[in-house]
């Protein structure tokens, strides 16, 4: 009977033991769990934050940028206007060397045409005592048949002559062509440069003979250089009045690819047809003296163009990573819900662009960033940006500068 009693008495106490740890154990997982509750509330409602920019309507000017090549205003092949051998060559006649105009380019042996000069001469004085002998013998018989005392005039103009004076006449003014042919001849065995030009090739040597029609070499001149910018339709309606800026000499700024020389020069008149290849027209801008610059600006050089549009009115400058891939712009509006409209973009210029704002908004808080996973009407926590904290330099930042764009001006591009 005693150890039945101990047998309970120890049972009893196993089943306490037993029961006190899982009422600890339940507690401290109640615990747990609210503790996660709690952290799981609190993520709920933690809103994200988004950086953002204030934006206003501005006025800025407009900069049509365009990209073309340097070329001279005359590229001439020089060809032999006459054939004989090349007796002299001019001492710049060389590439890379510069002509004036009138200068001596190659000489070719004259001889021959020396003696078809005064063969014609010639021919020429011939002719004129045969007409002087043709007129007089006419005058003689104008007056004989005047002293015949026949009324009238004669049947045949044999009579008078006449038709052997217009004869006299014309070989007289024939001999006289091929004067002016001989001499030009002659003229041409001296080739000279017919502006002031830059040597690009030269294709003969001393002693070369020459035919009609082969090449000497190719010119280049040297008293301006023409770039032709073609710009799209966007851009034209970007350009202030066209007549009046040309006659003006509206002033274009020319850039090297690598950025470290500048030219200045002017739109000297506008194309008044399309490329058939890009559709597009073009603005022919002009460097005078282009080889005398500080830096001289080289026929084929690639050169990007600024040309100073007209003012715009009532745009938004936003940095370029306010514009998403899908072109929208996204911003805070005043319930404090996102928002969305498709930018319509109307020039750019670096890390700007400048859009027209979506209707019936004066201002708004861009998000300087969005990012993909943006839905209309989510709610987020505004992070406003300074402009003194901007750099649009450093493209991994979320700030952006604009006091570096003082003057207001904004590029078009294609």
């Amino acid at each position: 009977m005693k150890k039945n009693v101990i047998t309970i008495a120890i049972t009893l106490a196993a089943a306490a033991s037993i029961f006190a740890v899982i009422s600890y154990n339940s507690a401290k997982m109640d615990a747990a769990g609210n503790a996660n509750h709690g952290v799981a509330a609190k993520a709920v409602v933690q809103l994200p934050e988004v950086a953002v920019m204030a934006v206003s309507k501005g006025n800025y000017q407009a900069e049509v940028i365009g990209y073309g090549e340097a070329k001279s205003r005359y590229q001439l092949t020089l060809t032999s206007e006459v054939s004989g051998q090349v007796e002299s060559i001019g001492q710049n006649f060389a590439t890379g060397k510069q002509f004036k105009q009138g200068e001596a380019v190659i000489q070719i042996n004259d001889i021959d045409y020396q003696q078809a000069l005064t063969s014609a001469q010639v021919t020429v004085a011939d002719a004129k005592l045969a007409l002087l002998e043709e007129q007089r013998q006419g005058q003689q018989a104008r007056l004989e048949w005047k002293n015949s005392g026949i009324t009238g005039e004669p049947e045949s103009p044999l009579v008078l002559r006449e038709p052997q004076l217009i004869a006299a006449q014309a070989t007289l003014k024939n001999a006289q062509s091929q004067l002016t042919k001989a001499q030009r001849d002659l003229d041409k065995t001296a080739i000279a440069a017919p502006f002031s030009a830059l040597v690009v090739s030269r294709d003969v040597q001393l002693g070369s003979y020459l035919q009609v029609g082969n090449t000497i070499g190719t010119l280049y001149s040297t008293d301006r250089m023409e770039i032709e910018i073609p710009l799209s339709a966007h851009q034209w309606t970007s350009l202030p009045d066209i007549s009046g800026a040309v006659e003006g000499q509206w002033p274009v700024t020319l850039t090297n690819t690598t950025g470290d020389a500048q030219w200045q020069g002017y739109v000297e008149r506008v194309e008044q047809h399309l490329d058939n290849a890009s559709r597009q027209r073009s603005l022919v801008v002009v460097v005078e003296q282009p080889l005398a610059q500080q830096t001289p600006l080289f026929p084929g050089t690639f050169v990007t163009a600024t040309v100073e549009g007209k003012a715009l009115n009532n745009l938004w400058q936003l940095p370029a990573t306010a514009i998403s891939q899908n072109g929208d712009v996204w911003y805070i509006g005043a319930d404090g819900y996102l928002a969305t409209f498709t930018a319509k973009k109307q020039f750019s210029q670096g890390e700007l662009s400048y859009i027209t704002p979506a209707e019936g908004m004066e201002s708004a808080n861009i998000i300087i960033r969005p990012l993909n996973s943006y839905v209309q009407g989510m709610q987020v926590i505004a992070k406003h940006k300074n402009q003194s904290d901007m750099q649009l330099a450093d493209v991994t930042r979320l700030d952006i500068k604009t006091s570096s764009v003082a003057a207001n001006h904004v590029s078009v591009k294609l």
